[in-house]
């Protein structure tokens, strides 16, 4: 099987190249902590990918389930995927910025252990970002059970500046990607919760917006929790990033945290 996934990748990488984008190289950042039941099936979405060359850095928070082997296992099969481990377990955002810090590629896009990529998502977002002259995209998604059954489906509006970001997060992290030409290598803040989000901040911050293509591109699993209580345990963290992270004023926070709330109540459609 792994030389067949091989020879398809070779084959398909001769293929793109007269495409009428030009090949880059993509890294993607996934981190697992206990993702046994659920990493062999986004590391087959990221496989099924129409665009090819790709790496994917898959680094394990030391799990207990054998996600570790797992995925070196995955590895094998495949030269494109990379894993790693780290020594202690430090969370998602140290996990997402040691894969950061290991990324070859001039773009960088986010796919957790347990949600799944549509076969068309790196081929339209980097034809849209070469079409558009565009460095930071992201894209609708699917929320779905663990089973796939579908929830909810969140689509993100045209554009979102920093200002717009501020007042809801509408990027989806297993839906975002950069380009390394234009910010450079940025990491996440190492903070328990919504580090995804002050990434995206530091992003915005450096100027421009983030354009959201109007597509489902993807699926995000929710797992065994819900929406409403993943809502309220991201609130917390949500107050930390205005006040700790971007350091805002306790008036213009307790402004942003208002519409926070408000949009989050209205950001999921069935």
């Amino acid at each position: 099987m792994g030389k067949e996934i091989a020879d398809s990748y070779q084959k398909s990488k001769l293929i793109k190249v007269h495409e009428k984008y030009f090949m880059a190289l993509v890294s993607i950042v996934t981190p697992a902590f206990n993702a046994s039941k659920s990493i062999a099936k986004t590391v087959a979405s990221v496989q099924a990918q129409s665009y090819s060359d790709w790496e994917m850095i898959i680094v394990d928070d030391c799990s207990k389930d054998g996600t570790y082997q797992l995925a070196l296992d995955l590895s094998q099969q495949d030269e494109r995927i990379k894993v790693h481990q780290l020594k202690t377990n430090q969370g998602a955002a140290a996990a997402r910025n040691f894969a950061i810090e290991q990324a070859k590629g001039r773009y960088i896009a986010f796919l957790d252990s347990d949600d799944r990529w549509l076969p068309k998502k790196l081929e339209t977002q980097l034809g849209y970002m070469e079409n558009n002259n565009v460095a930071f995209v992201c894209s609708g998604y699917d929320v779905v059970n663990v089973d796939g059954t579908k929830i909810a489906e969140f689509m993100p509006p045209k554009r979102a500046s920093y200002y717009d970001l501020l007042r809801t997060c509408s990027v989806g992290c297993l839906t975002a990607m950069y380009d390394t030409q234009v910010f450079g290598k940025v990491m996440m803040p190492l903070i328990k919760r919504r580090q995804d989000y002050g990434l995206w901040l530091e992003l915005l911050r450096k100027g421009g917006e983030c354009h959201g293509i109007q597509e489902v591109l993807a699926q995000y699993s929710i797992g065994g929790g819900s929406l409403s209580q993943n809502k309220f345990k991201a609130a917390r963290y949500q107050w930390y990033v205005y006040r700790q992270v971007e350091k805002l004023p306790l008036l213009r926070s307790c402004y942003y945290f208002v519409t926070y709330c408000v949009n989050g109540l209205l950001k999921y459609r069935n």
